[in-house]
């Protein structure tokens, strides 16, 4: 799909189909067809990269200069088109007077900023405030992520650290165990984007000196650098709360199955010494005293029974039970 942006009122206003591309301030490829492609390269004269292009993780590949165009490739958390939650590759492209991205999946901020990008703190007066709104919004939902599974990790420390007399059932503790496996992987996401995006705005800013309002917008990027470095500070602590999250419901399952291979052991144990006195007396030799008892049966269930019952008696005792 092709999505072209022009500003109107320093605000943006979607073009139609067919409009011509170079009406454009910004000009958004997602999933682009070869024809699209075509279009962009036709009316633009850049040629867009490929998704295999994206993926090179080579520096050079991802930061580089071609045509007077600049190309900047990072890694964000989106949607894949099947509703899958992961990371890929969106590349920046800005060109004299406009600014081009494409991306194979849906990153959150691409459909929320045209409809708020008057409301950016740099505003979207050219390509290159635009293009700086635009991280903004990516570096705000980088927080929203964060706070969102601090939110979940609290949650689920309320259940599986509280006291209660009610112990969270095998099922809970696996649901737990999953929800906290799956904030690990947002958290992981976000921590990628936030070093490839900082990794971004450190070659922007280098190669902004060579454009125009360079001495306008260096204490925006210097202000979304410091930002993403707190969240890199923020990732790191909820990292380390998944880790603990993680090996204290462990722990939970843990306990869960000592306390029944303990109830299991108990049974089996009290069960031993009846087990010995019917297998005494089920020997089949011929000169057994006992087999000439009258009482010899009542006595020998008798005996099965006090040993159980003394058994569980001196665990009791010892505090084992």
């Amino acid at each position: 799909m092709l999505f072209a942006y022009r500003l109107v009122d320093r605000r943006l206003e979607r073009l139609g189909p067919g409009a011509d591309l170079r009406e454009a301030i910004w000009v958004d490829l997602y999933r682009p067809q070869p024809e699209q492609a075509a279009k962009v390269q036709a009316e633009l004269g850049i040629d867009v990269p490929t998704l295999a292009d994206m993926e090179e993780i080579e520096i050079s590949n991802r930061f580089y200069r071609e045509d007077g165009n600049d190309f900047m490739t990072v890694i964000l958390p989106g949607q894949t088109p099947d509703g899958t939650q992961s990371s890929g590759p969106v590349t920046f492209i800005l060109m004299p007077g406009r600014l081009v991205t494409v991306r194979h999946h849906a990153p959150r901020p691409f459909e929320t900023f045209a409809a708020r990008a008057d409301r950016s703190s740099t505003g979207c007066g050219s390509h290159i405030r635009l293009f700086l709104g635009l991280v903004e919004e990516i570096v705000s939902r980088f927080a929203d992520l964060l706070e969102a599974t601090g939110h979940v990790l609290d949650a689920i420390a309320a259940r599986v650290y509280a006291g209660t007399n009610e112990a969270l059932t095998s099922d809970e503790l696996e649901d737990a165990l999953r929800s906290t496996g799956r904030q690990g992987e947002v958290v992981a996401r976000v921590r990628l984007g936030l070093l490839t995006v900082e990794r971004m705005l450190s070659v922007f800013s280098l190669w902004t000196d060579d454009r125009d309002q360079s001495g306008n917008l260096k204490p925006y990027v210097k202000s979304m650098m410091r930002d993403m470095q707190a969240l890199e500070v923020h990732a790191d602590f909820l990292s380390g709360r998944v880790g603990l999250a993680t090996d204290t419901t462990l722990g939970m399952v843990n306990l869960s199955q000592n306390q029944t291979v303990r109830i299991v052991s108990v049974v089996a144990v009290l069960f031993l010494p009846p087990t010995l006195i019917g297998t005494v007396y089920g020997m089949n030799f011929h000169n057994m005293p006992e087999l000439d008892w009258p009482w010899g049966y009542p006595v020998a269930l008798a005996l099965m029974v006090l040993s159980a019952v003394g058994t569980w008696a001196y665990f009791k005792w010892r505090g084992w039970l």
